[in-house]
């Protein structure tokens, strides 16, 4: 170790990443990064007053909704949040790696009226430099990216469980690098985070390993950079729950309902509470004795119902519940869903045969199975959660004599009960919609599909693009927050592995479809008495109509997807 004081980073007023500054992604630089001079500066980057205004009393609320009051401010910086809280009646620690940090956090909190116990301390070391258990810890300000090993990152994140008490919670943020990254953000938008006029925080670099930003300000043109790992979200769930947090929720610039290219910043709350089944990736609650989650049970308990059950089997055909590709607009449901089934068998015809093992995720009544068997010779699992439209897919399959190649079975699309590589194809129509973790449900289509094959599906879809909150009716309607979007499945199955291989585009017929399907409920209402509720039917008139205002102006998307491993 040098005797020169000036090699301390406490003294350093310069930044140096040497001659290849896109080259240091080390987890221990970031106390040469923050130096004297940007520390100093740092305020003018985070402008107090407009964080206070634009993030308003969520963390306070989020803490005070867990029955939290001691918290740990992991990477306080120069002491915003510890003051907000302190403010709010929380009792803090005030925790930082940099020893500028923490000085002008103190002074900050003085300035102010009150005195920070601050804590100079490596979140991999923090049981050794802290005691006690907390209710809660907050780790902000996109503080977790400075960590570019995953072994640290692993470490770190265990750190923060142990800290926490039996039932207490993470709040961890992280910018939204998957936009990045993806291309779907230009940088930060100023609106939320880092509210100073007068200064630009831009990304200079962005790859797989690095986000380099660069910030600048305008009063003297001193310019600054940070070297940060850019976490994606759905990697930072599958930490959280690999070290012991079972039910991760996340926000989007302080939303619950998003669009995922759109928030500059996640904020993520991870709950150490014990449940007896892991939550899901989206943030749902722990399954129930069933073992589904809580979306693919009120799918479930939907789809079991009388009403609903009497609604697509009488108004559908009884063989199909998906959208149709229709030739006409007064052509009947069943012809039209008949010729989706169809055009998508063409789309896998050269993984298809007598030798094919296919499975449907989300069968319904099996018609898409049934025309598999008969049209190609394949043989066709249809995984289906609702046991009475697998009791009706059963006989109808039987009736058809085709029981030598069709299999109905009870089952769960995130919990496939299947090994890996098991399937040539893997089919789903309209249904993924209905899970609340849809990543997961991609995951599990990944794994048992065999190298070389053909995942095949469509699925109601809000249109890339689509204003954030225009689906709101929709969504409350199938009892959902948020919808996929062509991007979204580009991107997820692109990641898993996956090359696309066509995307029809039929948004035209979602309108149409739910036109024709209104139109006829209304035609045969008097035939229907007795057999569907009127409160089912004057429910599902009104929601009808959500589909065919939101596809007739532009915000849904619908089409054949074709993807191969």
């Amino acid at each position: 170790m040098s005797s020169d004081p000036t090699a301390d980073p406490m003294f350093q007023r310069e930044q140096d990443f040497g001659d290849a500054p896109t080259e240091i992604r080390e987890t221990d630089h970031y106390q040469h990064e923050y130096v004297h001079d940007f520390v100093e500066r740092w305020d003018d980057l985070i402008d107090w007053d407009g964080r206070a205004a634009s993030e308003g009393s969520f963390f306070i609320d989020v803490l005070k909704r867990y029955g939290c009051k001691t918290v740990i401010d992991a990477a306080c910086g120069t002491g915003f949040h510890s003051v907000q809280l302190l403010r709010a009646g929380f009792e803090v620690a005030s925790v930082d790696g940099s020893p500028q940090m923490l000085s002008k956090a103190f002074d900050n909190a003085r300035d102010r009226g009150f005195i920070l116990k601050t804590v100079h301390t490596d979140w991999r070391w923090l049981t050794r430099d802290m005691v006690g258990r907390y209710d809660a810890i907050i780790c902000l300000g996109n503080s977790f990216t400075h960590i570019f090993n995953e072994h640290d990152r692993r470490r770190a994140l265990a750190e923060f469980y142990s800290m926490l008490k039996h039932d207490g919670i993470l709040i961890l943020d992280q910018r939204n690098y998957d936009a990045l990254l993806d291309g779907k953000s230009g940088g930060p938008s100023h609106k939320y985070y880092y509210c100073g006029d007068g200064v630009t925080a831009e990304p200079e670099h962005i790859d797989e390993g690095l986000a380099r930003f660069r910030y600048q300000f305008s009063d003297d043109g001193s310019v600054y950079h940070l070297n940060m790992f850019p976490l994606r979200k759905s990697y930072v769930h599958d930490l959280m729950h690999q070290v012991g947090f079972q039910k991760v929720t996340t926000y989007g610039d302080f939303q619950s309902s998003y669009r995922e290219q759109d928030p500059d910043f996640f904020i993520n709350v991870a709950e150490k509470s014990y449940l007896l089944e892991d939550a899901d990736e989206e943030g749902e609650a722990a399954k129930d004795d069933s073992g589904y989650s809580p979306a693919v049970k009120t799918a479930q308990n939907y789809y079991n119902s009388d009403d609903a059950d009497n609604f697509y089997s009488r108004l559908w055909g009884g063989e199909d519940i998906h959208i149709g590709l229709y030739q006409s607009d007064d052509e009947p449901v069943l012809g039209a869903s008949h010729r989706t089934v169809a055009r998508m068998g063409e789309l896998a015809a050269d993984q298809l045969g007598a030798q094919a093992k296919v499975l449907d995720i989300g069968g319904g009544y099996g018609g898409s199975a049934r025309y598999l068997a008969e049209h190609y010779g394949a043989h066709v699992v249809s995984l289906n959660l609702s046991e009475v439209q697998n009791q009706r897919a059963r006989r109808q399959t039987a009736e058809r004599g085709l029981d030598d190649r069709v299999d109905i079975v009870d089952g769960d699309f995130e919990n496939i009960p299947y090994a890996d590589a098991s399937f040539d194809v893997v089919w789903s129509q309209d249904a993924i919609l209905h899970s609340g973790n849809r990543t997961r449900v991609l995951d599990e289509a990944v794994r048992v599909l065999k190298p070389g094959g053909l995942f095949v599906f469509t699925d109601p879809m809000m249109a890339d693009g689509c204003p954030s909150d225009v689906l709101q009716p929709v969504l409350d309607r199938i009892q959902l927050e948020t919808m996929g979007s062509p991007g979204f499945y580009r991107k997820e199955l692109t990641r898993r592995g996956l090359t696309e291989r066509v995307f029809e585009d039929h948004t035209q017929q979602v309108p149409r479809h739910y036109g024709g399907i209104k139109r006829e409920l209304a035609a045969r209402e008097a035939e229907l008495d007795g057999h569907i509720s009127q409160t089912y039917i004057a429910n599902m008139k009104k929601g009808l109509q959500h589909w065919v205002d939101a596809g007739n102006a532009g915000h849904l998307a619908w089409g054949i997807m074709v993807f191969e491993k």
